[in-house]
């Protein structure tokens, strides 16, 4: 399992806009800046975090984006999920994946399917407020 750049990225932004959600919609533009990453690049996971309903957008004069559940709804889990990645330890255990022929005498699947519960435990188990909390002062976040 290898966390793309577009699932750390999501995570990041979700951080940073749960920081700064007080001033209600937060530009984009001010996003990319503190993160120091590509405003186009933004809109393509800002475009998959609205679509999935963690997001919602405002256009226009004092519009942005906001998160549209607490911090502490939002699993790193479901914003992995959400952004594409894939999972699971092994092939065979990605959702949708054909079954094994080796499966009956696989001595490795249960060792596999202990590790990708477990994974699953850990992202389930942290959320945006989880990662928001951190004893470094800064608006700049390293996933």
């Amino acid at each position: 399992m290898m966390i793309s750049t577009k699932g750390r990225y999501a995570l990041r932004v979700l951080i940073d806009m749960a920081e700064h959600q007080s001033a209600g919609y937060v530009p984009l533009k001010e996003i990319a800046q503190r993160q120091e990453i590509s405003e186009k690049y933004l809109e393509s996971i800002v475009k998959t975090l609205v679509k999935g309903g963690i997001l919602t957008g405002l256009r226009g004069k004092g519009g942005g984006y906001r998160l549209s559940r607490s911090p502490d709804e939002v699993t790193v889990k479901s914003v992995l999920r959400m952004t594409g990645e894939s999972l699971a330890p092994v092939a065979c255990l990605e959702p949708g994946a054909a079954p094994c022929a080796k499966s009956a005498e696989c001595r490795t699947l249960q060792f596999w399917q202990g590790l990708d519960q477990r994974i699953s435990e850990y992202l389930e188990g942290f959320t945006i407020a989880d990662l928001m909390r951190t004893e470094q002062p800064g608006d700049f976040y390293v996933i």
